[in-house]
């Protein structure tokens, strides 16, 4: 008899605590006939811990295309698949996209199996306002690359949440200060797990605990902080026109200095922003 076709199930997995594996969850991992996993090891652990015996196959950013493939051939054969991530719900900040955008061109079911996820961990806990968040992943790497995203959403009014490695989030922090100033933030560690902490502070004051605590830089942490409160700064439109107005006549620094008095933006923002529309002919 021949087989309909199969269904991708993007299920998730615990953040941390195994015990937030949901009902639902482990009946979908031990029915699926594969499981396509971000790290085969890392979901091994937890499948051995789940007693389940599908098989695994690697699906992570550096093999997009051929696992594409592989899974949608399964699909094509009647075959279940279930996409996880290493932890919490595939997609987010995780590579798994072109899979599910590939499967579902193809008229393929794609079912979410909810379940943890650290952004919404961290926020249901942070004592910042939840009506309104963006979601920001990891920020750039490099530190002008996350000047600039951070400027961009300075009037953004929703709290901002964003994924850091223990390693970068002393400068990650340290960005958000001089961008954001002395908005409320929290950073969220190790969440559902034995040694969990949330601290809460200014950027600023939050920079200087992890550079001094070591332990509160372990693994990878949520950094929340508060939206843009009361009237919206300008956008960049604006600061960028009068920038150039006052750039006519004065030095960028100078110009720069009248510019953040007129629409609130930050003066050292402006400057990069006159240096970067090469208007700094004046000094």
């Amino acid at each position: 008899m021949e087989r309909g076709r199969g269904v991708l199930y993007v299920v998730a997995t615990p953040i941390g605590n195994l015990a937030d594996i949901s009902e639902r969850a482990r009946n979908t991992l031990n029915t699926v006939d594969l499981i396509a996993a971000e790290d085969t090891r890392e979901s091994g652990r937890l499948l051995a811990h789940l007693g389940v015996s599908a098989r695994l196959v690697s699906c992570h950013e550096h093999n997009a295309e051929s696992c594409c493939a592989r899974v949608l051939e399964a699909l094509g054969e009647g075959r279940d698949v279930a996409l996880v991530s290493d932890a919490g719900t595939p997609l987010v900040s995780d590579p798994g996209y072109e899979l599910v955008s590939a499967a579902r061109a193809a008229d393929f079911s794609v079912v979410p199996v909810p379940g943890p996820s650290a952004l919404i961990c961290a926020l249901s806990a942070a004592g910042l306002p939840s009506d309104r968040f963006v979601f920001l992943g990891f920020p750039p790497r490099g530190q002008s690359q996350r000047l600039e995203l951070f400027e961009s959403l300075a009037a953004e009014p929703g709290t901002l949440i964003l994924y850091e490695s223990g390693k970068r989030a002393v400068a990650t922090l340290r960005d958000l200060a001089a961008v954001l100033g002395e908005r409320r933030a929290v950073v969220a560690r190790e969440l559902t797990k034995r040694f969990e902490t949330f601290l809460s502070a200014t950027p600023a004051a939050l920079a200087e605990r992890l550079e001094d605590d070591a332990e509160q830089r372990l693994g990878e942490l949520v950094i929340l902080v508060e939206g843009q409160r009361g009237e919206a700064a300008p956008d960049r439109a604006e600061q960028e026109r009068v920038l150039r107005i006052l750039a006519e006549a004065l030095p960028l620094r100078r110009a720069a200095a009248l510019a953040a008095q007129i629409t609130g933006a930050k003066t050292n923002a402006l400057y990069r922003l006159g240096v970067e529309l090469e208007l700094g002919g004046k000094g």
